[in-house]
C-alpha cells in the first residue's frame, strides 16, 4: 500500500515537472497595464491614454483589429507591423466625454494571433457636468 502511494505522489510530480518544462510556442501580448482612470473630467474633453504592451513569446505578435464599445472611444494608434519577440510597442486610445455624465467605463480589445486569444485593457472616467458660462 505504502508503495503504490508513493508511486503515485511520484509519478503525479514527475508528470508536474514534464508539463512546467514545456514552453507554449506563439505569440504572447503582455500588458504594463491593463486599466487606466482617467479621474474626473469635464463633459466635452478629449483625453487619451497609451497602453504599453511587449510580446513575451517566441512568433511575431500581429494585430489585427483593434475593438471599442462605443462610438465616443477611438484606438488612435497601434503597431500594424508584426512585433518581434522581445519587443515594446504601445497603442493609444482617445476618450470624447461629450455627451457623457457620470461615471464611464469602456473595454478595448486588441484582435490579435497571441496564443491566449483576444486580450483586453480598460478605461474608466468620472464625467462632470460642463459649468454654465457667464
Amino acid at each position: 500500500m505504502k508503495f503504490s502511494v508513493l508511486l503515485i505522489a511520484f509519478l503525479i510530480v514527475e508528470g508536474l515537472s514534464t508539463v512546467s518544462a514545456q514552453t507554449l510556442t506563439g505569440a504572447a501580448i503582455t500588458w504594463e497595464d491593463t486599466a487606466y482612470d482617467f479621474g474626473e473630467i469635464v463633459a466635452g474633453d478629449k483625453v487619451e491614454h497609451t497602453f504599453k504592451f511587449s510580446n513575451k513569446g517566441t512568433e511575431p505578435l500581429v494585430i489585427t483589429n483593434v475593438q471599442v464599445t462605443c462610438g465616443c472611444t477611438t484606438p488612435k494608434g497601434w503597431p500594424r507591423d508584426p512585433i518581434a519577440p522581445g519587443k515594446k510597442a504601445e497603442l493609444v486610445v482617445q476618450f470624447n466625454s461629450a455627451g457623457k455624465i457620470g461615471r464611464q467605463n469602456k473595454v478595448v480589445t486588441v484582435i490579435s494571433n497571441a496564443v491566449e486569444g483576444n486580450s483586453q485593457v480598460t478605461f474608466t472616467a468620472t464625467v462632470l457636468k460642463k459649468k454654465a458660462e457667464k
